[in-house]
């Protein structure tokens, strides 16, 4: 493989077949789109930001709804659906859900080996309609807004339980990731099923890092009783092979003031991912109330890299760069 992409990287040299060439608009559009036929990470949603601002194209977390709501999750894999990535691999792998796809997709951008995206999936069609499913229903991710991510956060909505994309439930909040781990197996932890675990001070600049985190393990109590899932949200991130209605990147982040540092444990929280909308049921008062007495943790570095990193990293819905390598135009 690595001869390969050797003798590959050569090829395209002799083609002038440069990077400016083939990342377009239009590729990166394919790629959320076979993002959400795949059921694919959360992940992906920060990177694509992030490379696309290095080459002056702006996208936004509008554009990942935008082109959720048109394009169906076909993939049948974990944690989206019954199969695993090889048996997706042996029904044709991600070449045959783009032909499936293929309405949805620019299929004249250029690939690296010199052809265009249709010319390149043209015939490589799906072995096994169980795995690769036919159309139907939206993407796997949903972007959401409202007074407690005003910046937007995301959710992988094939991964989550369906009964709990409406929800309604009192907050219980940890203020960071070790007091998650301390209190999250106590047998005396003050939740129940309906409650929404909370958890902050986990983005770029809290963590720091925006490490994948997100993934708050249930109670021990509730899975004793037979819980699988409840409704957890936070800043961090999580990673692709994780499950459960768990809501990340919440933007802006609780370390520099946003509203996920305001909530308070017993506090209502509404989800309803057909609307898009995450919601603090407190008034905008109040909320305004506790954001004029924000005082920001203390910084994690105060000099070297990580001072640099804390003073110019994006925040999650302009994908987490460092602010100096965007063009200024799309900051």
């Amino acid at each position: 493989m690595a001869e390969l992409s050797g003798r590959a990287a050569v090829e395209l040299i002799e083609k002038n077949l440069t990077p400016s060439r083939i990342l377009t608009r239009d590729a990166f559009e394919n790629a959320i789109t076979v993002l959400m036929a795949l059921g694919g990470s959360t992940n992906a949603v920060v990177h694509l930001i992030a490379i696309a601002g290095r080459v002056g194209i702006r996208l936004n977390l509008d554009d990942f709804d935008r082109i959720a709501r048109r394009t169906p999750c076909i993939a049948n894999v974990k944690p989206s659906g019954e199969y695993l990535m090889e048996d997706l691999f042996h029904a044709g792998g991600v070449p045959a859900v783009m032909n499936r796809i293929a309405a949805l997709l620019h299929g004249g951008c250029l690939a690296v080996n010199g052809k265009t995206l249709g010319e390149n999936i043209a015939t490589t069609v799906s072995r096994n309609d169980e795995v690769i499913r036919t159309l139907s229903a939206e993407g796997g991710i949903a972007i959401l807004r409202g007074n407690l991510a005003p910046d937007g956060a995301v959710i992988k909505v094939t991964a989550a339980s369906a009964e709990l994309l409406r929800h309604r439930g009192r907050a219980y909040v940890f203020e960071t990731r070790d007091q998650m781990m301390a209190e999250i197996d106590r047998d005396d932890l003050p939740v129940d099923r309906n409650t929404v675990l909370v958890m902050r001070n986990c983005g770029p600049k809290g963590a720091p890092g925006f490490p994948e985190w997100g993934h708050i393990p249930m109670p021990r109590k509730l899975l004793q009783q037979g819980a699988t899932d409840m409704v957890r949200i936070s800043d961090a991130r999580m990673s692709g092979t994780s499950f459960g209605t768990v809501v990340l990147h919440v933007a802006p982040e609780s370390a520099v003031g946003g509203p996920l540092a305001t909530v308070r444990t017993g506090d209502e929280v509404v989800l309803d991912v057909p609307a898009r909308k995450l919601e603090l049921a407190v008034a905008a008062e109040e909320i305004q109330r506790r954001l004029a007495g924000f005082t920001p943790p203390r910084p994690h570095y105060d000099r070297g890299y990580g001072r640099l990193f804390l003073d110019h990293v994006t925040q999650a819905n302009l994908g987490c760069d460092f602010d100096f390598l965007m063009p200024e135009a799309i900051r």
